[in-house]
């Protein structure tokens, strides 16, 4: 039986240009992509890691619903990157043309976390761990304010 995992399928006008941006920033190393036959130069479908987890990516096809947060004016998902410098990464992020939403700060769960929207409207929190903190003090320190 072949194991379950879950892929984040991002969908992005300019998605090649997205892949740039990812490896650039996180160090994504692109595994292949599929161009449209058509010649219209749309990225068909493509598969990049980022450290162990694998996503894909694809520019719009409105025509089967697969819209960019762009076209939807803004996206419900986040997705969360744990790296070894959050510092560095959102300072690699906004260089790169990200729109930084919130500067690198300690949490109380024992991670420190920046935020940013890529050039493509995808929000991403970038992590790095500080703390092993458990989740009976996770909720204490939320609790008490901490």
């Amino acid at each position: 039986m072949m194991a379950q995992t879950v892929s984040p399928y991002l969908c992005a006008k300019g998605a090649a240009d997205a892949l740039e941006f990812y490896r650039e920033v996180f160090g994504a190393e692109e595994l292949f992509r599929m161009t449209d036959p058509s010649g219209d130069g749309r990225l068909g479908h493509a598969e990049f890691r980022i450290g162990e987890t694998v996503l894909f990516i694809a520019d719009e096809y409105p025509d089967f619903g697969a819209v960019s947060p762009d076209r939807l004016g803004g996206t419900p998902v986040s997705l969360h990157v744990m790296v070894k410098d959050c510092d560095a990464v959102i300072a690699k992020a906004r260089d790169a043309g990200a729109t930084v939403t919130r500067e690198p700060a300690d949490q109380s769960y024992g991670e420190r976390v920046g935020q940013f929207f890529c050039p493509w409207g995808h929000r991403w929190f970038v992590a790095q761990a500080i703390e092993d903190v458990s989740p009976a003090e996770m909720q204490s320190r939320w609790e008490s304010g901490v």
